[in-house]
């Protein structure tokens, strides 16, 4: 943590801290948390929805949303698994989320997949079965469309979103620190 970094404070009462140190918001809705799986040291922050209840309509327990370590979900964003029709039944498919990722608030995410040390920007939309692969910026208020993949190291943005930089070699650590420093500085007031 460095010298200059504010702590972000919230009341004791409001977030539940589990056994692996996930800190979520009691006005977060986590829809089916049977059915979704936290890595440890991430944060879902207020009005954040996870759609763990819509998965596939075969017996038994299914994993919907996957997510690592020392990930954020923002303010009011959403995450749902994406879907379609597959021998003549609608039926959802599973996201996975790796570590280090931060997902910015009011966003809308359908993804397949989300490597590690991905940062996506406020307000993006993440179309179905889109494929964002490790150490990736997605710049706020991006639309991607289905089917869309992000390879690594690039930077995207606009309507519908497409490559505009690159990310420099040494982003895996910024990322990763960045992440750990946010965790660190998110803690309960006095």
């Amino acid at each position: 943590m460095g010298a200059f970094d504010t702590v972000i404070t919230y009341d004791k009462g409001t977030h539940i801290e589990t056994d692996t140190g996930n800190k979520v918001s009691r006005k977060a809705t986590i829809a089916g948390a049977t059915n979704i799986i936290l890595g440890g040291k991430s944060i879902i922050q207020t009005g954040s929805i996870l759609r763990g209840d819509l998965r596939r309509s075969t017996a038994g327990q299914h994993v919907v949303i996957s997510m690592g370590r020392y990930c954020l979900i923002g303010e009011g964003a959403i995450i749902r698994p994406p879907g379609k029709m597959y021998k003549g039944a609608f039926t959802f498919y599973p996201v996975r989320i790796s570590d280090f990722v931060h997902i910015g608030a009011g966003c809308i995410v359908e993804a397949a997949q989300i490597g590690s040390g991905v940062e996506i920007g406020k307000g993006c939309i993440i179309g179905k079965f889109v494929i964002i692969k490790d150490l990736a910026v997605i710049l706020p208020n991006t639309v991607l469309p289905e089917g869309t993949v992000v390879p690594s190291m690039s930077v995207w943005s606009g309507n519908p979103g497409r490559i505009v930089d690159t990310l420099p070699e040494t982003y895996q650590e910024t990322m990763e620190a960045k992440c750990k420093n946010y965790y660190q500085r998110f803690r309960p007031a006095a």
